[in-house]
This record gives structure tokens, C-alpha cells and sequence, in this order.
């Protein structure tokens, strides 16, 4: 199987449906679906009616019918939900989930893929984030039972998760360290936790064997790149060597953190990523952060990349996930010479820098920050952290102030907090309503959004996935 030139990027909440990753692998490149919160997506949209019936589609390939009918059953209302009500809610991820969200996890992640693969024979990628431990083994899975082609991680050091493919493809069962917060007293022992997932106990019968994906890991620098290559759990495929002009989570800049006078982090010569280093491993690896232009496709080759992984030049076109309004209204402020991004260095709980579109409406606006109520009740984003007698809990920076205290979090690391998992959901049309409220969207792009004009036409600003690889293959 020859690699792709052009990986497109798992971007945000559903905004890297599987609609856009088909798309994307039905042109020959690497068409990549976000495994982030699939548990919710899927849930919701079965409770919108799924008006095309693809979720029931994918459902009814499923290997144990029996669960997935369960699936059904919980979530499908067949008209759907009146737009004024709430979504139903799913548990929150934990050390010790229930099985009915380790079902909902691993079957979302298949229909995903499943719709994604179906009836092409090009390849596909499921994004998922380091930073999300707690919900990892039901979700490659799922995405493995469909056949995923590769799996794509960052936003940490995943060094086990090659080990993990390995096993499952084996049909062995797995277990996975979940990173917990040290205690704040020095006299405090740390704890220990981890997942596990056995497919056999899954399945209740004798675990199939299962293609391994290739993993590509998503890194900042070649140290990482290199701690990767050489002490992973497993083989480790390749690299996607993203900067900070990425869209999404950016790696923090290396030393204290600094900011510049607009309010975001100061990033320097330290922090371009050593190409030749990467180059040196021997394994194949991709640029990525505006990057979809043949100029730099063709500069990207010459450092030895096999291509290049194109995030937001997707996120706006017509197969993405996002609201159809949201990206006509950025395409508006793209042709006005408008849009501006923010690296904001405390919007995510993670505390890695967040790179976060300025529209008036939606989280980035301050007066609709401020207006929304501080609410966690996804919890995808949450840390483990050691309590004062010993067990374990969970605390986000995104949920209210004085519980965040309470659970021994410091003020500080509130300030700016949003709730990424909520609001990106609503990028996607999938936010939640409460009694008084609606979950506001938020935009995550790169810094090659003020480029986007090129892919537009006279009339329109409106484009097809296809354009996006086709000019950017334009040199080839």
C-alpha cells in the first residue's frame, strides 16, 4: 500500500465526520475521522432522528447485534428530539465505566469508520488525543472491529498505544495507565490507575483477530519523535511533525511559559521541530500547520516528508462536520480580511494552547463567556487526580469555580477555562439546551484560515474537499 500524500486532519468534535474522512479517501489520500467524544456524537445524533439513516446503517453491520439493537433502544427517537429540549445525557468517562458506556464507546467508534470505509477502497484514520485516557480502549476497538487503516495520536506522549494494536490485533486483552495528578502534600503517596478492555469478554466469545492499523504519532519536536521511535510499547509507523500554526491543541513552547502582548504564548527558534533529526529515524513523516499550498507541499518533500496533513483548509469545506451558517459566516470574514486567530493559552482544561477563531458568536466572544453558566457534565476533559484519603477523583478547570477548589484545583487554573466539549459539540450542531440557556459554538482553526479565499469562487465561498486536494497536488 503506497502512503499518502496529504493526511487531512482529525479536527475538533465531529467537524472530522466521517462524511469529510470518506470523502477525502475516496481521492486517494488519508481521510481521517475525530474519535474525540464519538460516544456523545453518536447518541445524539440518533436522538436528532437520524433523518438519513446512516447511524442505523452502520448499526446493523455491527458484529453483536444484540448491543447494538441496546444502542437503539437508549438513544433513537425516531422523529427526534423537539429542538427545544435536551439531549439525553451520557455518563461521563471513568475508571470504572459502565458497560453501557463501554458498548456506546466501542460501536460509536465502529460507525464511524464503518461509514467512513464503506464501499471504497481508499484509507482511513481515526484521530484520537492523549490528553483523553479514560474512554481510549473502547474506542480504538470499535475503530479497529471497522477496519480502521491507521490511528493518529498526539497531544501527549502515547508511547503505549502501538502495544495496544498489537494486542488487539491479536484478540488479547489490554490495560492502558491512566496519568493521575501527584497529591499536593509531600507526605501524600501517589496512586497508581489504569483501564483495561478484553475483547473476548466484550464479545463474549473468542476475540476475531483484527488488522493492525499503522500508528502515526503526532509530535512537536524530534526529542519526542525520538523517545517515541525507540521506547514505545510497539512499532511506532510514522510521525506528523505539526507547528504551532496548527489549528486545535498546540504544544506548550519549551521553558516557562511567556506570553506575547496580545495575550498568547511566545514561541521561538527552540520550538521548530528538527526536521533533519525526524528525518534521520527512517520513518516516514508529514508536515503539518499551513501547509496546503503546492509551495509547501514541494518544500515539505525536499525535507524528505512523504506530504503533508491539511487540517483547516478542511474544516471549512462542504463535507466537514461544522454548522453550514458557521462556516458561511467565516467565509465572510475571510473575504473581508477579517479573521483573526487567538493561541490562547488558557481556554483548554488540558492546559496546552488552544487555537481559537474570533467570532462574536461564539465562546471567544468575552461577553458570551461570561454570560454562559460553568458547566461540566461531559467530563471527557476532566484529570485524575489523588484525593486527601487516597482514592481517586475528577476535576476539570472548565466546571464551577468552587467545586474545582473544593477538589483541591487551585483558582488560577480556572481563569479562561472554557468547556471545549461542549461548545465544540455545538460547532457540529449537536450543543446542548438547558432551561435557560443554549451551549454557544467555538471556532478551532490554524493560522491558514486567512487563506482560505483561494479555494472560493466569484459567487461562493462555499467548497468541496476534492478542491482542497486538488490544488494543493497542483505542483505534483
Amino acid at each position: 500500500m503506497s502512503l499518502p500524500i496529504i493526511i487531512q486532519g482529525g479536527m475538533g468534535v465531529g467537524v472530522s465526520n466521517w462524511t469529510l474522512a470518506r470523502a477525502v479517501s475516496q481521492q486517494g489520500q488519508l481521510g481521517v475521522v475525530s474519535g474525540t467524544l464519538l460516544a456523545v456524537v453518536l447518541s445524539r445524533r440518533l436522538q436528532q432522528g437520524d433523518p438519513a439513516g446512516d447511524m442505523r446503517r452502520a448499526l446493523a453491520h455491527f458484529p453483536v447485534p444484540a448491543m447494538a439493537n441496546r444502542v437503539l433502544a437508549d438513544w433513537f427517537i425516531p422523529e427526534g428530539k423537539p429542538a427545544d429540549k435536551p439531549f439525553k445525557s451520557v455518563e461521563m468517562p471513568t475508571l470504572n465505566a459502565s458497560a453501557g458506556f463501554i458498548e456506546l464507546t466501542v460501536i460509536a467508534n465502529f460507525v464511524e469508520v464503518f461509514l467512513a470505509k464503506e464501499n471504497h477502497p481508499g484509507v482511513v484514520g481515526i484521530n484520537l488525543l492523549e490528553k483523553i485516557q479514560l474512554p481510549t480502549l473502547p474506542s480504538l476497538y470499535g475503530a479497529m472491529l471497522a477496519g480502521v487503516d491507521y490511528v493518529l495520536m498526539g497531544a501527549g506522549i502515547p508511547r503505549a498505544i502501538p502495544g495496544v494494536l498489537d494486542q488487539f490485533s491479536r484478540g488479547e486483552a489490554t490495560s492502558l495507565k491512566i496519568d493521575v495528578t501527584a497529591p499536593t502534600s509531600p507526605d501524600q503517596a501517589a496512586v497508581e490507575a489504569s483501564t483495561a478492555f478484553d475483547p473476548a469478554a466484550f464479545l463474549g466469545a473468542s476475540a476475531p483477530t483484527l488488522k493492525r492499523p499503522k500508528f502515526l504519532a503526532i509530535v512537536s519536536s524530534a526529542t519526542l519523535a525520538m523517545t517515541l521511535a525507540r521506547k514505545s510499547s510497539g512499532q511506532v509507523d510514522g510521525f506528523v511533525v505539526e507547528t504551532e500554526a496548527a489549528g486545535g491543541h498546540n504544544a506548550p513552547p519549551r521553558g516557562p511559559l511567556q506570553l506575547t502582548p496580545a495575550g498568547e504564548p511566545l514561541y521561538g527558534e527552540r520550538d521548530l521541530p528538527d526536521v533533519a533529526k525526524i528525518r534521520a529515524l527512517g520513518l516516514p513523516f508529514w508536515l503539518a500547520g499551513a501547509h496546503a499550498t503546492p509551495e509547501k507541499l514541494a518544500e515539505a518533500q525536499q525535507l524528505g516528508a512523504v506530504g503533508v496533513q491539511i487540517g483547516t483548509a478542511f474544516a471549512f469545506c462542504d463535507e466537514s462536520g461544522m454548522e453550514s451558517q458557521l462556516k458561511q459566516e467565516v467565509g465572510e470574514l475571510v473575504r473581508s480580511g477579517l479573521t483573526r486567530i487567538f493561541t490562547d493559552p488558557f481556554a483548554s482544561p488540558t492546559g496546552f494552547p488552544f487555537k481559537v477563531l474570533q467570532h462574536p458568536k461564539t465562546l471567544a466572544e468575552p461577553s458570551c463567556y461570561e454570560d454562559r453558566p460553568r458547566i461540566c457534565d461531559l467530563g471527557y476533559l476532566r484529570e485524575v487526580y489523588t484525593q486527601p484519603d487516597g482514592a481517586l477523583g475528577y476535576r476539570c478547570g472548565g466546571e464551577p469555580t468552587g467545586n474545582f477548589l473544593r477538589k483541591g484545583g487551585t483558582e488560577e487554573a480556572t481563569v479562561g477555562r472554557k468547556c471545549l466539549c461542549n461548545c465544540l459539540l455545538a460547532t457540529v450542531g449537536l450543543g446542548q439546551t438547558y432551561k435557560n440557556h443554549a451551549e454557544p459554538p467555538m471556532i478551532t482553526a490554524g493560522h491558514d484560515v486567512v487563506h482560505l479565499a483561494r479555494f472560493f469562487s466569484a459567487e461562493s465561498t462555499r467548497y468541496q474537499a476534492a478542491d482542497v486536494i486538488r490544488m494543493t497536488l497542483g505542483a505534483q
